[in-house]
């Protein structure tokens, strides 16, 4: 098992509380099918998307600064050139993992989170290393 597979591994048996950032309401997008999943299998998700006020009946927060503690993990569907003010964001809430799905990129947020003692995962989907594991 590489060292980003044993990390992603730690974080899904460890954790239960999930920010999925850049949920979407539509269920043909990545961030709404991820975040559904964590749901059906026993996750607490909570989403965060300001443009939304719910998601799936539950509230839904501007940003991680707004969701009600404690986050354990910060699952990142966004570009990656806007993860760094998330991943900073993760930092300040006390967050215990950075979670950044297929596509999302950020070295020096990835840096920053590991130093300030975050797990961090990278272009990796929660969803397939979840269902990996089971």
């Amino acid at each position: 098992m590489t060292d980003d597979a044993a990390i992603a591994a730690r974080i899904l048996r460890e954790f239960r509380r999930v920010a999925v950032v850049g949920v979407s309401p539509d269920p043909a997008r990545p961030s709404h099918e991820v975040a559904s999943y964590l749901r059906a299998v026993g996750f607490d998700v909570v989403p965060v998307n300001p443009l939304l006020t719910s998601w799936e009946g539950l509230p839904c927060h501007p940003d991680l600064l707004g969701a009600p503690p404690p986050i354990e993990v910060v699952d990142v569907f966004r570009r990656s050139e806007l993860v760094a003010p998330i991943v900073d964001q993760a930092i300040a809430i006390g967050a215990r993992a950075v979670w950044m799905q297929d596509g999302v990129v950020d070295h020096a947020a990835a840096a920053r989170a590991r130093a300030a003692g975050l797990l961090v995962v990278m272009d990796r989907c929660m969803l397939r290393e979840h269902s990996r594991m089971r």
